[in-house]
């Protein structure tokens, strides 16, 4: 069965519509707001502490060991890579966006959607990995980045897969590690993102540098047959649909982000 629609999200940051830091869910407050509906002094207060840095990467480290074809990172985003996944969100439309973050890990990317959102725009986090999702229900209503959206942001706790099909996005972030996959479940999903973006709207996603001579080195004969058939599925969908394509050597490790655009128009929409 399908989940509810995003927009009915699994966790809510408050239901009475204000959130924890005092603002309401259009991101206004008494002391007026940034042109992304974050008051200006939220961001001087927003800073993550070493210890929860640590943690964080701590957690990421342990599920990498866990979970590793899940999970398929041994440490969140660094904040270039993140900003470079974001970038469709710089470009203003006019009118409200909707945005879609899969495998939101402990939300170093969302937190840099959030801040690029405008006043109308809403966030859907999806995580399947319980523990992750825990830390984010959690920073949800205590990260004052995330908090002062209200219940324009919500976490669904689940498997993309599971997401209503009627769904539509502007914008999908997709941080899933697609060379740890079958090349049938990769198509799979990007299938699966292109059909749930609007025309005309935009999905990045990333993969880490070098990853085929590693497996080239360390890799089994199967490895490398899969992760070949990987390599052409994404071939495939970035000769058809690739708008743009950077490599952030400022990540641990470099990542290349691609930035997939679906067609402007289509026959059944």
């Amino acid at each position: 069965m399908a989940l509810p629609p995003p927009r009915t999200p699994q966790v809510r940051t408050s239901p009475s519509g204000t959130s924890p830091s005092g603002t309401s869910p259009s991101g206004t407050s008494p002391s007026g707001t940034s042109p992304t509906g974050i008051p200006p002094a939220v961001g001087a207060r927003a800073r993550r502490t070493p210890a929860r840095r640590l943690a964080d990467r701590g957690l990421f480290f342990a599920e990498t060991l866990r979970t590793f074809r899940t999970t398929g990172a041994v440490t969140p985003s660094g904040r270039p890579l993140a900003q470079a996944l974001a970038a469709p969100l710089a470009d203003r439309t006019g009118r409200p966006r909707s945005v879609l973050e899969v495998g939101a890990g402990t939300g170093a990317v969302s937190r840099v959607l959030a801040g690029l959102l405008g006043p109308e725009d809403t966030l859907d986090l999806v995580e399947s990995n319980p523990r992750f999702a825990r830390v984010l229900a959690a920073d949800l209503r205590a990260d004052p980045r995330l908090a002062v959206l209200g219940e324009r942001v919500g976490l669904i706790a689940a498997p993309v897969q599971e997401l209503d099909p009627a769904a539509r996005y502007d914008v999908i972030v997709s941080g899933l590690p697609f060379t740890n996959f079958h090349p049938d479940e990769v198509s799979d999903l990007l299938a699966r993102y292109l059909t749930a973006l609007r025309p005309g709207g935009r999905l990045t996603y990333f993969g880490y540098r070098g990853t085929t001579r590693l497996r080239a080195v360390f890799g089994s004969s199967r490895s490398l047959a899969r992760h070949s058939g990987v390599v052409h599925v994404l071939d495939s969908f970035q000769r058809a649909h690739a708008v743009d394509s950077r490599t952030v050597w400022g990540n641990v490790p470099p990542a290349r982000v691609w930035q997939l655009s679906a067609p402007a128009t289509t026959p059944d929409r």
